[in-house]
């Protein structure tokens, strides 16, 4: 009793209304938050580069900054690599890194004829040197470009 009379019993029905109401405010508000809709709605920036005889192409990579890349890079004419640093040049290697890489390897391998896709987050606008980490020839020193995050 409450107050001199009997409370009101809640049916089966009202506690069903009750819940799917709280469930319909919880998800409409979870499509308001800005971190949600990034999440789902993230750019994949895809480039193709060629490596061949002492030079990579495009030369330079051009990205933009707070996207996720897909380099995929063919080896043409032999067997090649590719060292990128995580920092831009110039950058201190302990700051937080500018690309962020699904994958790290020190020297990612170039096979002749086939695609190699090297995937990361582009975080910090900034050049990126990278150079071939595979011995190639007489030019091997001189094949390196640059990747530029805008």
């Amino acid at each position: 009793m409450l107050n001199g009379r009997e409370a009101p019993m809640i049916t089966t029905r009202t506690r069903f209304l009750l819940f799917m109401f709280f469930v319909f405010s919880m998800v409409s508000t979870s499509f308001l938050q800005p971190g949600c809709a990034l999440a789902q709605d993230q750019t994949i920036q895809v480039v193709e580069v060629t490596a061949k005889k002492f030079e990579y192409s495009p030369s330079p990579v051009r990205v933009k900054a707070g996207t996720k890349v897909q380099l995929k890079i063919t080896a043409t004419d032999h067997d090649h690599g590719l060292k990128i640093a995580a920092v831009p040049d110039g950058g201190d290697s302990k700051n937080k890194p500018g690309l962020l890489f699904s994958s790290p390897q020190d020297c990612w391998q170039l096979k002749k004829g086939e695609t190699t896709t090297i995937e990361f987050v582009a975080q910090a606008p900034g050049s990126y040197t990278f150079k071939c980490c595979h011995t190639c020839g007489l030019g091997h020193r001189g094949m390196k470009s640059q990747l530029v995050v805008d």
